[in-house]
């Protein structure tokens, strides 16, 4: 299963007049992982997902999902596929118990509503009206129904927007909950940091391109960015062996020396020669890497991030 391709797409391209959403992607996604869609407002992503889900037909280009075509296959692919719009309007008058009840029934088979109510933090509002419930909590809400016939391949539109701290860390469990059980996740979020902790794959969309595809480790890793570390010794430091391993200093930060540097491997193997011929003693030793919004932010470069277009 893990070796199985669940999501392919060819030249694919999305034109709406004469703004192109979708630049010819080329996209292939194996199943069992968590995959994040990263860019800003207009870059593509929500016209790239709800392609992918039968929504929205190419202009050109194609798509293969669970090996289904989703513009003419689409009945048989949402028995596979769970979906979380970025916006959806409920009936106000069902229960929330009664609203997963009618959306299971949509499916030839479907998990007890209240398994998925214990998942999404629900269970107490079981028998509340939607339209009574939070924001954050209708969020909820419209991830347990995309689950609810325990699909395949979950695909979710920025899932944690609106909700609290502990909502998010909640709904991350539930999101790798589905990978431990090789289902495949693809989100869309605008939580940098959200997935570089969660997310198996990162792929950035730019003006319906894609500028970067890969672990959140290894898009740090071709960041430009230099890496900062601090180092408290216990007596006075003469900085020239790092220096001439290319560190740049930065003064002080109370007891500790600060620097700069491109290379942190070759800056560790410095210190510790410099400490041993210096005799000193480590005391404290901190180092901050680029993270994936150094990598995010280097190429969206001056991307706007609410150009006033149609939401793509």
């Amino acid at each position: 299963m893990a070796d199985t391709l669940i999501i392919q797409t060819r030249g694919l391209r999305k034109e709406y007049g004469s703004t192109v959403a979708l630049q010819g992607l080329d996209i292939e996604i194996e199943a069992g992982g968590i995959v994040g869609i990263l860019g800003p407002n207009g870059a593509g992503k929500t016209t790239f997902v709800e392609t992918l889900e039968g929504l929205r037909k190419p202009t050109s280009g194609s798509v293969t999902v669970l090996g289904m075509n989703p513009a003419t296959q689409g009945k048989a692919l949402r028995e596979r596929l769970g979906v979380q719009l970025q916006k959806t309007a409920l009936p106000t008058e069902l229960t929330v118990r009664e609203m997963l009840d009618l959306f299971a029934s949509f499916y030839d088979s479907a998990l007890p509503s209240d398994s998925i109510l214990e998942k999404v933090d629900l269970l107490p509002q079981a028998c509340l009206k939607a339209a009574t419930l939070s924001g954050g909590q209708q969020q909820r809400l419209v991830v347990g129904i995309a689950l609810i016939h325990d699909p395949e391949l979950v695909i979710l539109d920025e899932p944690t927007t609106g909700l609290d701290p502990k909502a998010r860390r909640d709904l991350h469990g539930v999101i790798r909950e589905l990978r431990e059980r090789g289902r495949t996740t693809l989100l869309t979020t605008h939580y940098i940091e959200e997935a570089e902790h969660l997310c198996d794959r990162v792929i950035m969309i730019r003006d319906g391109e894609i500028v970067a595809d890969g672990t959140p480790f290894d898009l740090v890793g071709q960041s430009s960015e230099s890496s900062t570390i601090w180092i408290q010794v216990d007596g006075p430091m003469d900085p020239a062996p790092l220096i001439a391993a290319g560190v740049e200093p930065l003064g002080q930060e109370g007891e500790h020396h600060k620097f700069t540097t491109t290379d942190p491997t070759a800056t560790i193997l410095a210190l510790g020669d410099m400490l041993r011929s210096q005799g000193l003693r480590l005391e404290d030793l901190r180092l901050k890497r680029p993270t994936l919004e150094d990598v995010y932010l280097e190429l969206m470069g001056d991307v706007p991030e609410d150009r006033g277009e149609v939401s793509l």
